[in-house]
Parts: C-alpha cells; sequence; structure tokens
C-alpha cells in the first residue's frame, strides 16, 4: 500500500519520459526543445517527481544538470520501462497484423560475410513486410554495450568460450573454426602439406589483437607452437582480407563460415594447413529476463533453419553445441 499511496497513484509515464530526455541531454532548456514543451513544464516534472520520492534527481549548475545517484538509478529503470512499453505496443501492432513488424540486430563481421546474408535471403522472402535494421558491432573489452542499452534487440555473433555474461544469455548454432587461405594463384597454393610455422614470416592481414577474432587467432598460433606474426596489416574487414589474399599475396585466416555461406570465391584457396581443434561457437544472444517478441523468435528460429538446411547438405559446419544454451 505504501508503494501503491507513494508512487503508483502519482507517478507519470509523462515525467518520467521527461526526466529521461533531461538527463540525456543534459539540459532542461534543450530537454525542452526536444520535447517541444516549455522549460517552466520540463521543470515542473521535475520537481513533481523529485517531490514523489523524496529525493533530489539532478543537481542544477551553470554548465547545466547532472542526474544524482538516485537521479541516475531512476532513469535506468525507466529506459528499461519505455523498452518494455515500446516491445509491448510492437507485440500487440505484430498480433493485429503478423505480416508486419521490426527487428534490431547487431552482428559481427564475420556472421555479416557468411551466415547473415542467408538468413536475410529466406527471412525476407518470408516475411517480407518485416523491416530489419541490422548493425555493425565491434567484439571488444566494451562488447555488448548496445544489448544492454536495447540499442538492439538481439544479436549474432561468435560467443566466448566460457560465456561470463551474468545478465546474458547466448544459443549457440553452429562452431565456426578459421582456416588458412591465400590467393590461388600463390606459391603456397600449389603445396600440398604445410605447417603454420612455414608461414610466420609471410606477409599477414589478421584482426586486432584487442578484439575478440584478434585473442583468439593469437592464441591458435601459439596452440601451434607459433608466436603470433607481426602482421603488416590489422582490420577486421573480411572484405579486405579477401581482396589482400587475392590479390595481393597475403595470408589470411577466414571463419569457414564465410566460405561455405557465402558465394564461393575462385581467387582463394584454403591452405592445406592443420590447425589445432578449435572451439568456436556462433549464435544468437539477447538479454536476459527482456521478453522477446514475436518478430525476434520468428527471425531466431529461421536462423536455426538456415544452419540446418547447410547441414543437411553436408557442409562442414559443426553442430556438436547447437542445441546448448549457455548462460552467463
Amino acid at each position: 500500500m505504501q508503494w501503491v499511496d507513494r508512487v503508483g497513484r502519482r507517478l507519470k509515464l509523462r515525467d518520467l519520459h521527461i526526466l529521461l530526455t533531461v538527463v540525456e541531454r543534459g539540459s532542461m532548456a534543450k530537454a525542452a526543445a526536444d520535447l517541444a514543451i516549455s522549460q517552466p513544464a520540463v521543470s515542473k516534472a521535475i520537481a513533481d517527481l523529485e517531490h514523489t520520492f523524496g529525493l533530489r534527481l539532478l543537481d542544477r549548475g551553470r554548465g547545466g544538470v547532472e542526474p544524482t545517484v538516485y537521479g541516475s538509478a531512476l532513469a535506468a529503470r525507466g529506459r528499461v520501462i519505455f523498452d518494455e512499453l515500446k516491445h509491448g505496443v510492437d507485440e500487440l501492432a505484430f498480433l493485429a497484423d503478423p505480416s508486419e513488424g521490426s527487428l534490431r540486430i547487431g552482428i559481427t563481421e564475420s556472421v555479416a560475410a557468411g551466415l547473415l546474408p542467408a538468413v536475410v535471403e529466406r527471412f525476407s522472402r518470408e516475411r517480407p513486410r518485416i523491416r530489419l535494421d541490422v548493425a555493425q558491432t565491434v567484439i571488444s573489452k566494451l562488447h555488448y554495450g548496445e544489448l544492454r542499452d536495447r540499442s538492439i534487440d538481439l544479436m549474432l555473433s561468435r560467443i566466448p568460450s566460457p560465456f561470463d555474461e551474468a545478465d546474458l544469455e547466448a544459443e549457440v548454432v553452429y562452431d565456426d573454426p578459421v582456416v588458412v587461405v591465400a590467393g590461388r594463384r600463390s606459391k603456397w597454393a600449389r603445396m600440398r602439406k604445410l605447417t603454420l610455422a612455414e608461414l610466420a614470416g609471410e606477409r599477414w592481414i589478421l584482426p586486432p589483437s584487442d578484439t575478440m577474432p584478434g585473442s583468439l587467432t593469437a592464441e591458435l598460433f601459439r596452440a601451434s607452437g607459433v608466436e603470433p606474426p607481426r602482421a603488416p596489416v590489422t582490420t577486421l574487414s573480411i572484405h579486405l582480407w579477401r581482396r589482400l589474399a587475392a590479390e595481393a599475396q597475403f595470408v589470411t585466416m577466414i571463419p569457414m563460415s564465410v566460405l561455405r555461406f557465402g558465394k564461393r570465391d575462385p581467387s582463394l584457396k584454403v591452405l592445406p594447413i592443420k590447425l589445432p581443434v578449435q572451439r568456436r561457437p556462433v549464435g544468437v544472444i539477447t538479454l536476459k529476463n527482456r521478453a522477446l517478441g514475436s518478430v525476434a523468435e520468428l527471425f531466431i528460429e529461421c536462423v536455426r533453419r538456415t544452419v540446418k538446411r547447410e547441414l543437411d547438405k553436408g557442409r562442414p559446419l559443426s553442430r556438436n553445441d547447437s542445441s546448448r544454451t549457455a548462460r552467463g
């Protein structure tokens, strides 16, 4: 009853939305302009919230406003509230017309170059009026920020093992080992047997060391008894990897899925190098305790079916862990 009396009957979504805008903009005047209301109306909404909770939510200064510890906590919860409301409205719209909807997806470079086009092609044929908003993401020390701030609904990417994110969960759909490739006209393409050590002095193009692909690549070299080479080019662009390997005598490592899901590239040759056993799971990562909408469920199911189709063709994509759900 105390919550109902103090907050339930007094808290207005409009006032909470105004607080979020003020916190994001750092200024009551800018928030008023964004919301197309007067500055006194903004001040009153903040004052009403502070009166409701009996706490100061904003510190006012000459340079603008900043949230107090209480304001920051309320704003964080407020973002979740409005995100869930938006999903609720989207869900009602989808239930009223299952042919329409939208989904925000985060993808990494290797997924963009391999799995994603095959999934999108199938999904767009089946659900032509559902809009997919795809954003490129980078898994580094600051990874998963887009999921946590709810700017995307789900992420398709390589999944670290072990998966230690307490607020996220991941469904593995296949394992995606890397292979060593070079241009088909390179001297290495004619070899029937090679080792990673024999290529240590060649011109490599590799992912940056501060990213997950970079750290996995370094581990692979060391597991082969070779120190990671000093690559003259580092990038996450698989398009650039492929072009330099095909046309400029570079050597690189490419995820198997890029070659299997994508269009065959006759200018590249997979080199006969036996690499250490790799567990490189790829799958769908979502925010735990955040209800997935029907569109997201449909898309995830399409991912599963697309991978299964490739497996049924005899493609060498491992599904050893495809039924496992990793939980942080």
